[in-house]
């Protein structure tokens, strides 16, 4: 199923003997778009503190609860490698976590990408991502590049011919954790309409601008499918979509 990021901000991480905290964050990787880590704060239990969790151990999330189950113990988390979350989230403090909990390596086939939780000042275009050999040996101090979802809802959409609204929300699977669209709200350009934007489209994110680019045309998104956070995603609706644009179906 389809989801919207922001909604499962604040909903509680339910370990298999309690909970251990509430989302904070999601951290995504713009190369596969995928969300590699949950930021949970973890207030009152472990005070000050804030932990990563994997997808890898996550379930679906609980909206009658209004939670999500993780496949990790209490102690686990209380007991696991600390991460300074105002520090830069090297590749060697992501091993050592990956270590600890016995958790695959995403990474692994990028080791010579010299990905920084403080994101670069602007991403290269697709067709020069992740292509060519490292200038740099690898390195376990280096940076990797993850962007916060809480971060980037916020940031100006320019598209090839004008700014067409701001990023609203990040839609992901709950299972695969896959970043399938960028819900965009262009209240200052078309008020009331929100409309989706494909990671593909997605030429670079500038953090110092706080703007995103794309490589549509307003006119294109002007006339696009209606997007409603209040209904779940269907087919039906990304069919549409999909049509639209004359774009290919990421499920085909």
């Amino acid at each position: 199923m389809l989801r919207g990021l922001k909604p499962l901000s604040g909903y509680k991480v339910l370990a298999r003997d309690g909970e251990i905290g509430k989302v904070h964050d999601f951290l995504f990787d713009e190369h596969r778009w995928t969300i590699r880590y949950l930021v949970v704060d973890t207030g009152k239990w472990i005070s000050g503190r804030r932990v990563l969790i994997s997808p890898e151990v996550v379930g679906e999330p609980q909206e009658e609860k209004q939670g999500i189950p993780v496949r990790l113990t209490r102690e686990q988390v209380r007991s696991s490698p600390g991460i300074d979350m105002d520090l830069p989230l090297t590749r060697r403090r992501q091993r050592d976590l990956h270590r600890y909990y016995g958790w695959s390596s995403y990474w692994a086939g990028e080791e010579d990408a010299v990905l920084s939780l403080s994101p670069p000042t602007e991403s290269p275009p697709p067709e020069q991502r992740g292509t060519g050999p490292s200038t740099e040996p690898p390195n376990e101090e280096q940076r990797v590049s993850l962007w916060s979802t809480r971060e980037v809802i916020g940031y100006h959409l320019r598209a090839a011919d004008g700014e067409i609204g701001h990023v609203d929300d990040f839609i992901a699977g709950d299972t695969d954790w896959i970043i399938r669209y960028m819900a965009v709200d262009t209240r200052n350009w078309l008020p009331g309409k929100r409309v989706l934007i494909v990671p593909e489209w997605i030429v670079s994110i500038n953090r110092h601008d706080r703007k995103v680019l794309v490589n549509i045309s307003r006119e294109y998104v002007k006339h696009s499918p209606r997007y409603d956070p209040s209904v779940p995603l269907s087919r039906e609706y990304e069919v549409r979509f999909y049509d639209y644009y004359k774009w290919p179906k990421y499920w085909i």
